[in-house]
């Protein structure tokens, strides 16, 4: 059995309650929520708004977000719909008549509508038990006295300067404040959107806390935030293709949205069961990949090792292929009869088959009697321009330039959540001046071509690639985490699970563990190029094993030894009520916080 060489921080243990973050004000200020009484879901509301604050380039009010979560009641687990559908106006006819063959990486055109900021809200009101005003008080504190500038943030505004100063004037005045880009470790405030979280606060009072929450929400899906994005959002600005196009979203497209809560999907690994979004987002695929590996012994699974390391990147390359033949924003009947066809014993006994000694190079989804869906598979594209595409997942080399962020709360009563807010980055297009954010770019994860399941059309939510995971053992949940890092989120998670769930690695060593992904899948953010046989692996993980890993045919890119993924986790012993938490050290932002 695989054992850890080394971990930079201890696994967190006590019984009050615990938190974990991809940064560390995140994480304290949900401590501080428990701390003064709120249960799990004010926690995480809370942080969720600091997150905006403190990781701007990373997640925003114009954003999405997806959680999953069970309360201290015994509920099933539930999956929190906080990803946004495209607008009325996104139809693929009015794509091509902007002459574009792809939607665009930033700007207002590929935005989705909203639904990050509607969904906390509801969710607060619904099973939280704090006021807005004490929930929204730690960000807006933060906001207006600013935050220390992280130097991934730094890296980002560095990059994006010569964008925002010659197409993007109000983002260079709201983040290079003084026409200077702000230093690491230098304090960056955004008093614009600390005003605007202060009219949400502040409207209703006098009603019950419910109706104050719900007055909130309408002053963000009808009001004065609708209206603002709308009129901003019509004015044509750069893209990253180099074109100037409006947006199509409208306060109408606001009104739309309604969050909405649904039964997770599961599936059974080591006698434990992985709650997951549906097919609109990507979390079938881990399911996929646990059931293929469930038919593996655990030394063949050893991502010490290059034979495991080989298996679960087959394992993956076969869930990816599926993810894009099959996944999308499907009618209910459609969707549970292909879920029920992937997740099928005889189905991932047949995929798990066909993983052999040397790597695949190519695309193979499986056949549930469906037509798949083969999107275009490119693996080079000389035009692609860095500078402000929408979110700057992890390069080729390792680099990460941009990400998500994630939030786990678990209290004393048992309430857990875990959620991976993202989208609205500060790069991805032209910030609202009156709102002090800008809107995501989900729906450059949408084709245009209508026989896609993934396609382009109004009130069809985009496949996300946000997937926060649950873990439940005889129907109770054990633990919420997840990571940011676009097509890599569940295959990061992917390698945590099996080192605690099949190897009895605790949380804290198999985070700290060498980690690595396949490129091996058209990338799901512009301009969508894949690497056949792409694998990239941090350099901790030994010359040996990259060699034997190049011998088996992958396409190694070695990255820095501590380079990838952004994991956290809290976990629940429901007999004993012992708390454990865990942040990945990775970047230094991530931590963990509880008693």
């Amino acid at each position: 059995m695989a054992t850890a060489a080394h971990t930079t921080r201890p696994t967190l243990r006590g019984s009050f309650g615990m938190c974990a973050s991809t940064h560390w004000l995140a994480s304290a200020t949900a401590q501080s929520v428990l701390e003064r009484g709120g249960n799990a879901f004010d926690a995480a509301t809370a942080g969720a708004f600091v997150l905006h604050v403190a990781e701007p380039h990373l997640n925003g009010p114009g954003g999405d977000l997806v959680a999953v979560f069970a309360t201290a009641a015994g509920s099933s687990p539930l999956v929190l719909v906080g990803q946004g559908h495209a607008p009325r106006g996104a139809t693929i006819e009015h794509f091509r008549a902007e002459g574009l063959d792809h939607v665009p990486g930033a700007g207002a055109l590929a935005a989705a509508v909203p639904g990050a900021v509607d969904s906390w809200l509801w969710l607060l009101a619904e099973f939280g038990t704090w006021e807005l005003t004490d929930v929204l008080a730690y960000a807006i504190d933060y906001a207006e006295r600013g935050v220390p500038v992280v130097p991934q943030l730094a890296r980002v505004l560095a990059t994006v300067e010569g964008l925002f100063r010659t197409h993007w004037p109000t983002s260079y005045a709201l983040w290079m404040p003084g026409g200077q880009v702000p230093q690491p470790h230098a304090t960056l405030a955004n008093p614009v959107y600390a005003q605007t979280l202060r009219r949400l606060s502040t409207t209703g009072d006098g009603e019950t806390r419910t109706a104050r929450i719900e007055s909130a929400r309408r002053a963000w899906r009808t009001g004065f935030v609708a209206a603002t994005v709308a009129k901003f959002a019509a004015t044509p600005h750069r893209h990253s293709s180099g074109g100037d196009h409006a947006g199509v979203i409208t306060a109408a497209d606001f009104a739309d949205f309604l969050p909405s809560v649904e039964p997770a999907l599961t599936a059974q690994f080591r006698g434990i069961t992985v709650a997951k979004a549906g097919l609109w987002s990507q979390g079938p695929k881990l399911l996929q990949a646990l059931t293929m590996l469930d038919h593996f012994d655990d030394e063949h699974i050893d991502p010490s090792t290059a034979a495991g390391i080989h298996t679960i990147t087959e394992a993956l390359k076969l869930a990816m292929a599926d993810r894009e033949a099959f996944y999308g924003h499907l009618d209910p009947a459609e969707a549970e009869a292909v879920v029920r066809r992937l997740l099928s014993t005889r189905y991932s006994k047949e995929r798990a088959g066909l993983i052999g000694p040397v790597a695949s190079t190519a695309f193979r989804p499986g056949d549930i009697g469906v037509t798949p869906y083969i999107p275009p598979l490119v693996t080079d594209r000389h035009d692609v321009r860095a500078d402000g595409v929408g979110e700057p997942t992890v390069g080729q080399t390792g680099q990460t330039r941009g990400d998500t962020c994630h939030i786990d709360v678990v209290d004393r009563w048992g309430n857990i959540i875990s959620a991976t807010p993202s989208g609205g980055w500060l790069q991805s297009s032209p910030a609202v001046p009156e709102l002090g954010f800008a809107l995501g770019t989900r729906l450059q994860m949408t084709w245009l071509d209508a026989a896609a399941p993934s396609r382009l059309a109004p009130g069809r939510r985009p496949r996300t690639t946000l997937s926060p995971t649950l873990l439940l053992r005889n129907g109770r949940p054990v633990a919420a985490l997840g990571t940011p890092g676009g097509d890599q989120q569940d295959q990061w998670q992917l390698i945590y699970l099996v080192r605690t769930l099949a190897l009895g690695l605790d949380p804290q060593e198999a985070i700290d563990a060498p980690a690595f992904h396949t490129t091996a899948v058209p990338s799901s953010f512009w301009p969508r190029t894949w690497t056949p046989g792409g694998l990239v692996i941090e350099e901790r993980v030994g010359g040996a094993v990259i060699d034997e890993l190049r011998e088996r045919g992958h396409d190694v890119t070695v990255s820095g030894p501590w380079s990838q993924g952004r994991l956290s986790v809290v976990t629940r012993d429901p007999d004993s009520g012992v708390l454990q938490a865990a942040a990945n050290p990775r970047g230094a932002q991530g931590y963990a916080a509880g008693r």
